[in-house]
């Protein structure tokens, strides 16, 4: 019973604040976050309204994801999941789809983002082990990024699959230091979590594997890794096919489907979609575009876009982020928890950038690498600790990205309101 007792009471600490000052993040993130999406819930009805079908905002299908989990080739097992999402606020607003149900769903945005963000501190704080000054500032930028002000008021797949990769990492990174195996359930349980929200995600949660110590030095521990995964991959697959009566053929057609036409966009230039929506437009917002839609059924309504970058100052914000990130990949390159990061971020680099799956609106998959940024950020201060010059220099460098970063974010923020404030209310 105390072995079990000892389990909740780890769980919980890890999933939840366990600290004053993780307790502190915590409750300055939801406070911000928590009247933003609340201002936004109880004034305009852009988060839910049965009438839009989809793409009321940057392409999050807020109604298609409540009501039906996405699709499921994409989104295996986000039916089961947001079936309990949608009752929940259902029975918080008394059955009604009303200001009271969007302002439930906010609030379980709102809820998820800010237990991401203190994932991202627990992992600078207890894994790389920077100082709390610095833990605070790299939090504070990677809660200004555009995805995770968009998903604390979104109820969306990406909103909780952001919190539960930061938090698989931080796990996996706290297994990799002990020098423990990753369990076969908490593989199973973070297959079935990430990969059943997003299947493109389902390889991320066995790359920690691959830097055990002696994996491949010794064909037992090889072996149970062998088994591990193999056990995660049975139980993801058998509820896969179970969410579609074993009809796997519709898995092949749907996919097909769904890469032709996410993957066939030639009216902005290759290069400008990857630094303008893949690494631009999930931390630095861009400008808007707007545009008529319906609903097949009589309703019109607007829609809003994100647009290419059109001056050089946010290019500049990006390629010194970029260069940031790969210095760090680069100091850090013999580093295991770097490569697990670099390896996962990879994995949507391929997807996004060379398969061009969705580049067009690249900004909305931010919910599947993000976090990355704070994280080799954090391992760039760490490879520098003894060296007070580039300590300095790094320091000033990230205070000037996190100034431009707030100023913009904020004013496009102000642009976002006055879309809602004249189409939405």
């Amino acid at each position: 019973m105390s072995f079990i007792k000892t389990k909740i009471i780890n769980f919980f600490k890890l999933i939840f604040p366990s600290t004053y000052t993780e307790l502190a993040v915590f409750l300055f993130f939801i406070i911000c976050y928590g009247i933003l999406g609340s201002y936004i819930a109880l004034r305009y009805r852009i988060i839910f309204d049965s009438r839009i079908p989809w793409d009321a905002y940057f392409s999050f299908d807020n109604k298609s994801i409540l009501m039906t989990g996405g699709s499921f080739e994409r989104h295996p097992l986000s039916y089961y999941f947001f079936n309990w999402v949608r009752e929940l606020a259902l029975f918080i607003s008394g059955g009604k789809m009303d200001a009271n149900f969007r302002l439930t769903l906010a609030w379980l945005s709102n809820i998820i983002i800010t237990l991401n963000i203190v994932q991202v501190f627990k992992y600078l704080k207890n894994i790389i082990c920077l100082p709390l000054w610095l833990s605070i500032l790299i939090v504070l930028f990677f809660g200004a990024f555009s995805t995770n002000i968009i998903l604390s008021f979104t109820p969306e797949n990406f909103t909780y699959t952001l919190f539960l990769l930061s938090l698989y990492n931080y796990y996996a990174a706290i297994k990799l230091r002990t020098e423990e195996k990753t369990p076969a359930t908490a593989l199973s349980l973070a297959g079935i979590t990430i990969g059943g929200l997003t299947i493109t995600n389902f390889v991320k949660v066995f790359i920690p594997l691959l830097f055990e110590k002696g994996l491949f030095k010794d064909w037992k521990k090889f072996g149970n890794a062998v088994v591990r995964v193999m056990i995660a991959v049975i139980c993801f697959v058998l509820f896969y096919l179970n969410r579609i009566d074993f009809k796997y053929q519709n898995i092949f057609s749907k996919t097909n489907q769904q890469y032709e036409k996410f993957s066939n966009v030639e009216s902005m230039p290759t290069w400008d979609m990857i630094l303008s929506f893949f690494f631009g437009g999930n931390i630095l917002f861009p400008g808007f575009i707007i545009s008529d839609k319906h609903n097949m059924k009589g309703f019109n309504f607007k829609g809003l876009y994100m647009d290419l970058y059109s001056s050089v100052f946010p290019y500049f914000f990006i390629a010194t982020l970029l260069i940031l990130i790969i210095w760090s990949y680069s100091k850090n390159f013999k580093n295991k928890w770097v490569q697990v990061i670099a390896i996962s971020f990879f994995v949507d680099i391929v997807i996004h950038c060379v398969m061009r799956f969705g580049l067009h609106t690249s900004y909305i998959y931010g919910g599947h690498f993000v976090f990355v940024y704070p994280f080799l950020l954090g391992w760039l201060f760490y490879a520098y600790r003894c060296s007070p010059k580039m300590m300095s220099l790094l320091t000033l460098t990230l205070a000037l990205l996190f100034i431009y970063l707030l100023i913009n974010n904020i004013f496009r923020m102000a642009e976002f309101f006055w879309f809602m404030e004249t189409y939405y209310q």
